[in-house]
């Protein structure tokens, strides 16, 4: 495979557009941008979970998940494509079904935290349903791929069941949300 990236800076923006991966330019500050930032900065926050310490079955799938987030990126910036099919919204829905089965039964909301990594992990959560947001902003003005949004909400809830299970692991356990306290 050739460079992709030969040079890093084009100055071809400099007038407030982007290329798109069809090679047409939009404005930056276009939807379809900003869908495409969120993916970015939604797949940097599942890199910064990989950094911490995780069960090998869940490192394997957060990892494939980037993948396919690095694909719904590239979906997003070639107006028409469709690179994330429903095998994506399925395994993320059996991933679910698998982890949530060690979990005991929700009674009280939880609070981020438990530990560092389930912290990350809800972060990311957060960072995931701003991502669906602007992803069915850009579905407002544009065709975007169905798939597509159903995975963005199945890995919000894959990545809170995560959370559970990543705080349960560290032996902190979850943080209960408290109606009364003081």
């Amino acid at each position: 495979m050739g460079h992709r990236l030969s040079k890093i800076y084009t100055r071809t923006g400099d007038d407030g557009t982007t290329g798109l991966g069809d090679g047409s330019r939009i404005a930056k500050t276009d939807a379809r941008m900003h869908a495409i930032g969120e993916v970015d900065e939604l797949n940097c926050n599942l890199g910064l979970l990989l950094s911490e310490p995780l069960r090998a079955g869940l490192h394997a799938l957060l990892l494939d998940v980037q993948h396919d987030l690095f694909d719904l990126g590239g979906e997003l910036s070639i107006p028409g494509s469709t690179f994330i099919a429903a095998e994506a919204v399925t395994k993320l829905e059996n991933a679910i079904d698998l982890y949530n089965e060690e979990l005991p039964p929700l009674k009280e909301f939880i609070l981020p935290g438990g530990s560092r990594a389930a912290a990350v992990c809800h972060l990311a959560r957060a960072v995931c349903r701003r991502t669906e947001r602007a992803v069915l902003g850009l579905a407002a003005e544009a065709p975007v791929n169905a798939h597509t949004l159903n995975f963005l909400n199945r890995l919000s809830d894959l990545l809170f069941v995560a959370a559970r299970i990543l705080a349960r692991d560290s032996g902190a356990g979850e943080v209960m949300w408290q109606r009364k306290r003081g």
